[in-house]
């Protein structure tokens, strides 16, 4: 038969040589699974689209030029972190200009900035910003076509702003008086001010294709950067490891000495929904810090609700207009073009939660002659609002207030309101850190024994840089431009903690930052979590809260290298051909011959997760640990916060270390004490303390019985 000419010529589109062997290519359904069925080939993936998960916090965090961290690393001036998401704004951004006390890039770099039309490499890079490389092709055949130029730039320039803000979190060079039209007015400045940026544009306006990031990841490798800052991930729920390209290309970082931090995701508060699991990741969930943007609703009977929002144009003013909902005046969700314009006009329109963009719904409210917008969260999200730039008088307030503002307006003849605008509030009132709604949580959904998030950093109404390109709202109608914004995600998260990374650069960051980590508010209660208004649990806040300071000496770490890793794989069931594709050694990997239980559980992290299906069940996991501390000779002792209903034996509850015995093992055994007591999850902890270092390892015990066994208990 003649061949169908409308189908698309195969052709390659990259090849891989550092973080995975092999090729992305355009091919038939035909063709990918006969290249399937050759015995050379590991596996074929399709290409996937993953979505982009998105000044105080240098202060909230404790870091200071004077002590701590920040003086100890000697400004990270070494250290290159390589940051993919949607490229760089250098223009006029004082963020990525080399200042006259900056060294040299290190010369271990091999990276360099690529010229196009709208990048003139040689303007915009300088020692500061040390690499700008763009990865569009798998993009553009997810797309079905060519980029649109007038829209997106084809070069490493960023045009969305998302890049930029991470870029300049987690190394952004100082500077002061920065604001968003007032908001969060301090001085700028990222976590590792004196590291260097290295940008990698693999995410577009309609997300980021898989074939492009890991073409991004070959390429971060082959240039020598130190961190990698990832802060994308799947839309919906996580892959499994050997088919995540986003893993593979991280396992060949790690592998090479490169620490990868990834972003949680933003599908919270469900569970499982965690993106970036494996292991080798460091998973980043987002908290709220002690300032916030306060929009309160006024109603006409004195009651005060109060809202976030951005919202920088004239005040509404004391005076009480009319408020309606939206249900009432056409669309209760105010979509655009369904509003009547004759009951809208001149009022304040309250909106149930929608599905799109908060700005596209007090847009359409602006359109049909309303004068200001109150948006209604989602339910899910609890006590969680968010700020957004608005253009209009334009607050949202929780799921909970606006049910209270719809029965005030459902009594009352004549209802009004008014919004008052607060500016910036620092304080302790909320308390904080709070972990925020859409922060992906646990359990781990491809390895339960793996505690994910690792730890939690600030990750709500976060000021960073922005591009000029591209107004604060995303609206094209918005034509304001702007040099910083206020975005909020667990992608802002992640670049704190890429920042921190760099300015420690020790072996076993992860394991540092975990066993450091603290897990009281300001008011010294435990994190809560504003989905539930409750406290949160080591499935929402991972170890704990990032203390960059504490995690310069942790006393004890866990390592984990590349064995660890091949280890905890065929510790999954994968087949040696899965496996190949994270050791790119040919399917030669033979799981039986390597050392270890071949329990996932066993894995050396600094966690505990011990999943539990009989009542009579006993789960025993081992770990090692490693020495750090100034004192050679220290002396560990266990303390133990049980689970309800478990007893938990550390053996043996002393660990002495010498100069010749700086690592030491130990094990801990699970067992259920008070069966009617356990819930679905309990919680405990295991800290091991010389008197000077506090390394807490967080414990949670999943309860999964039979059906048969739920029912006699």
């Amino acid at each position: 038969m003649p061949a169908d000419m409308s189908l698309p010529a195969p052709r390659v589109l990259y090849s891989y040589s550092h973080a995975a062997t092999g090729f992305a290519a355009r091919l038939t359904g035909r063709q990918a699974a006969h290249l399937a069925a050759q015995r050379s080939v590991l596996a074929v993936v399709p290409d996937v689209m993953q979505q982009l998960h998105t000044t105080l916090t240098p202060s909230f965090l404790g870091l200071s030029a004077s002590s701590g961290l920040l003086p100890a690393s000697n400004g990270a001036t070494d250290v290159v972190i390589g940051v993919l998401d949607t490229g760089v704004y250098p223009i006029d951004r004082a963020e990525f200009a080399a200042g006259p006390l900056l060294p040299p890039p290190p010369g271990k770099f091999r990276g360099a900035c690529v010229s196009a039309p709208s990048f003139n490499a040689s303007a915009y890079c300088n020692g500061k910003l040390v690499g700008a490389k763009v990865f569009y092709v798998g993009y553009e055949v997810q797309l079905g076509g060519p980029i649109n130029e007038t829209e997106e730039s084809k070069s490493p320039l960023d045009t969305l702003g998302h890049g930029t803000h991470t870029a300049s979190t987690a190394a952004g060079s100082a500077v002061p008086d920065a604001a968003f039209y007032g908001y969060g007015r301090g001085n700028a400045v990222g976590m590792a001010p004196g590291a260097r940026v290295a940008s990698y544009k693999v995410c577009w306006k309609c997300g980021c294709a898989t074939s492009d990031i890991l073409a991004a990841f070959d390429e971060a490798i082959a240039d020598g950067v130190d961190v990698i800052s990832a802060s994308f991930g799947s839309s919906g729920y996580a892959e499994p490891f050997y088919v995540d390209s986003t893993a593979v290309g991280a396992f060949s970082a790690v592998r090479k000495g490169i620490i990868v931090s990834a972003v949680a995701g933003n599908s919270g508060p469900a569970e499982s929904t965690g993106n970036n699991i494996a292991p080798w990741f460091l998973t980043v969930g987002a908290f709220t810090i002690n300032r916030h943007f306060p929009a309160d609703v006024v109603l006409g009977n004195g009651d005060t609700f109060s809202g976030a929002s951005l919202y920088a144009g004239p005040p509404l003013g004391a005076t009480e207009t009319p408020l309606v909902h939206g249900r009432t005046v056409g669309s209760k969700t105010c979509e655009a073009g369904k509003l009547n314009a004759s009951l809208v006009a001149g009022k304040i329109v309250l909106c149930d939660p929608a599905a799109a963009s908060k700005s596209i719904s007090n847009k359409a409210v602006k359109l049909a002659g309303g004068v200001g917008a109150i948006l209604t969260s989602t339910k899910e999200f609890g006590e969680l609002v968010v700020g957004s730039p608005h253009t209009f008088p334009t607050t949202t307030v929780t799921f909970a207030a606006a049910k209270r503002i719809k029965t005030y307006k459902n009594k009352t003849t004549s209802p009004v309101a008014t919004i008052v605008f607060r500016g910036t509030v620092i304080g302790p009132t909320p308390p904080s850190p709070r972990m925020a709604s859409f922060s992906s949580r646990g359990p781990n959904l491809h390895a339960p024994e793996i505690l994910k998030p690792d730890v939690t950093a600030p990750g709500v109404e976060i000021l960073a840089a922005w591009t000029g390109a591209a107004s604060p709202s995303g609206l094209d109608s918005d034509t304001r431009r702007v040099h910083y914004n206020v975005l909020s995600g667990t992608s802002m998260a992640c670049p704190h903690v890429s920042g921190m990374m760099t300015t420690m650069m020790t072996t076993a960051i992860k394991s540092a930052m975990m066993t450091t980590a603290y897990n009281v508010d300001n008011a010294g209660h435990v994190i809560g979590d504003m989905a539930t208004g409750k406290a949160s649990t080591p499935f929402t806040r991972g170890a704990g809260h990032v203390d960059p300071n504490r995690a310069l000496d942790p006393g004890l770490v866990y390592d984990a290298g590349t064995n660890d890793y091949v280890t905890f794989l065929c510790a999954l069931g994968y087949t040696a051909d899965e496996v190949a594709v994270f050791t790119r050694d040919g399917s030669s990997t033979n799981c039986s011959t390597l050392p270890g239980s071949g329990y996932v559980g066993d894995h050396n992290y600094p966690a505990f997760v011990a999943v539990f299906t009989s009542r009579n069940e006993t789960i025993t996991q081992h770990r090692m640990v490693r020495n750090i501390g100034s004192n050679v000779d220290a002396t560990y002792r266990a303390t133990v916060t049980s689970p309800a209903g478990m007893r938990v034996d550390v053996r043996p509850q002393k660990l002495q270390f010498s100069t010749t015995h700086n690592t030491q093992e130990y094990q801990v055994t699970f067992s259920i004490r008070a069966a009617g007591s356990i819930k679905e999850y309990t919680f405990g902890s295991i800290a091991w303390s010389d008197g000077k270092h506090t390394v807490t390892s967080p414990i949670a015990i999943a309860w999964r019985p039979p059906v048969s066994e739920v029912a006699a208990m």
